[in-house]
């Protein structure tokens, strides 16, 4: 494990503050358990590093790519190497993106576990503090994340409960255990994250007790485990309708995808990455860098030479027939297309509001992408006072990893235990809660392939959906893919249709494990063992 390795011999430094960000002006020393870790703000400020520069790797591009380019809910520019094996399931234990993925996933799960290691020997000098305990579990909310999204995507994986076990001799090579061994020790982190973590945050965007209970909801339903799933998100969903303040749909959709200040702390959010402009690089959001149209970028206030419009909505969320009902609002709050409109989104060229026009080459004022169109979740628009852009196209905007919508649908899928349809009425009353707040008309009844669609059009470019296709086999994963629309428009609006086929070497549904992952841990080519005796 030598991504865990190499993770020893960085120090994680703590946040100064964490009154008003998760991540402003680091610390200019190096804490040790001794000398620090004594105060809640401290505890808290370490942990704020796991909701941000811990998945710099993944967030760049993997997230998209396996996500959605793989899912087919997004398209990359034509002769895009960095997406193209994603875009036609041509992909190799040495692209790159599989390399983000693996590396960010154990990143943040090596941090998290030092995390945890630290506070538990804090607890031995000075006692056992509450803050500390709440540090833990937030810890190991997070590394449960990590080891579900590590285990979704490449199935039998290590589990490194301690990094410094890596360091004993005869110690550095860990076997890959079996998957559902992965998603059983996340749950196990996530029940005591559940116990331990307050119901209310102790600052806008931090988990909480509810957030570890959908979480496992989640992966229930990925386990096929519907009872489970089912109870855990009518727990939640109970606790929404005793506190629709503190919970539930955000009536604002596209306001969450396009404010970082409504994005940072509003009802729907269980759990998402925070970022902070000023951070740069590894601490900002860069997903505008990527899929932000140069007319709105590229021009004052931003000056951006970004804004590369490389990942764009695919035809198939276009076309009415497989993506966004005509009548779907959630394509307007989702997507720019002709004649698009927003009147605070001003720049030198566009002084009374920005208007996505498709009819010329791109320039500063018109863009013509590959599917005329651009996305429009995580678009802030230009630099401006309260939602800084930098000159990168990085900005202030979360990350969503799991929202009150997704809990919704997971009850309804659960309700349904397989059968494939369901009239329950409480099933209904979740599944129409989502439906009708897109302007779309409550329905009577509804079928696995309509609970799918709608999870595909609610979470679309929010790097979800491929694990919907993959969790329903190969046969049934094929037969979506090779539905989907995956081509583009030439210049004069031509398509060059491209319909993507699973390959048999693909049957897995996971990803390979990185090339020079398996070089340096030859035990990663073996078969899988059990962790749990």
């Amino acid at each position: 494990m030598k991504r865990i390795i190499l993770l020893l011999t960085t120090v994680l430094i703590a946040s100064s503050s964490c009154k008003d960000q998760f991540l402003d002006h680091p610390s200019t020393t190096q804490p040790t358990t001794d000398n620090y870790y004594n105060t809640a703000e401290q505890v808290y400020g370490a942990t704020g590093i796991l909701y941000n520069r811990a998945w710099n790797d993944w967030s760049d591009k993997a997230f998209t790519s396996v996500g959605d380019v793989l899912g087919g809910t997004v398209s990359g520019v034509a002769g895009n190497t960095q997406y193209n094996s994603f875009y036609n399931f041509n992909i190799q234990s040495t692209d790159g993106l599989i390399g983000s993925t693996w590396n960010a996933c154990y990143d943040a799960a090596g941090r998290a576990s030092v995390l945890i290691q630290t506070f538990e020997s804090k607890k031995g000098q000075i006692g056992d503090q509450p803050f500390l305990t709440v540090g833990i579990a937030e810890a190991r909310f997070i590394r449960a994340f990590a080891y579900f999204y590590i285990g979704r995507t490449f199935g039998d994986v290590p589990i490194v409960p301690n990094p410094l076990d890596l360091t004993s001799p005869g110690k550095n090579l860990v076997p890959r255990y079996l998957q559902k061994d992965v998603l059983r020790f996340a749950i196990e982190d996530l029940e005591f994250a559940e116990a331990n973590l307050p119901e209310i945050p102790y600052q806008a965007g931090r988990v909480t007790k509810i957030s570890a209970t959908g979480m496992m909801a989640k992966i229930y339903l990925y386990l096929k485990d519907y009872e489970k799933a089912k109870t855990k998100a009518k727990e939640v969903i109970d606790y929404a309708a005793a506190n629709p303040s503190k919970l539930g749909l955000y009536p604002d959709y596209q306001a969450m995808f396009t404010s970082s200040s409504v994005a940072k702390g509003n009802i729907e959010s269980l759990f998402s990455l925070q970022w902070v402009t000023a951070a740069g690089w590894d601490g900002a959001n860069r997903f505008m860098t990527y899929a932000g149209p140069a007319p709105l970028l590229r021009p004052a206030p931003t000056n951006t030479t970004a804004a590369y419009s490389s990942v764009v909505p695919s035809i198939d969320m276009l076309d009415p027939a497989t993506g966004y009902a005509s009548d779907d609002r959630r394509r307007g709050w989702s997507v720019m297309e002709q004649g698009f409109f927003r009147a605070d989104w001003k720049n030198a060229n566009f002084p009374n509001g920005f208007v996505y026009d498709t009819t010329g080459p791109t320039d500063n004022f018109k863009i013509k992408t590959v599917t005329r169109s651009n996305i429009q979740k995580y678009i802030v628009g230009p630099n401006r006072e309260g939602e800084p852009v930098s000159a990168d196209a990085h900005s202030s905007m979360p990350t969503y990893i799991l929202r009150y919508a997704d809990i919704l649908l997971i009850y309804a899928e659960a309700t349904m235990g397989g059968s494939g349809t369901t009239s329950d009425a409480a099933a209904l009353a979740a599944f129409n809660a989502v439906h009708t707040r897109a302007g779309l008309p409550a329905v009577t009844s509804i079928t696995l392939d309509e609970l799918l669609h709608e999870r595909k059009v609610e979470f679309a470019f929010e790097g979800d959906y491929w694990f919907d296709i993959q969790r329903q086999g190969f046969a049934k994963a094929s037969e979506m893919v090779a539905k989907q629309e995956r081509g583009f428009y030439d210049d004069n609006r031509r398509l060059n249709s491209f319909k993507a086929t699973l390959p048999a070497s693909f049957s897995s549904l996971f990803l390979p494990i990185p090339q020079n992952e398996t070089v340096s841990n030859p035990l990663l080519l073996e078969p899988a063992v059990p962790y749990y005796q």
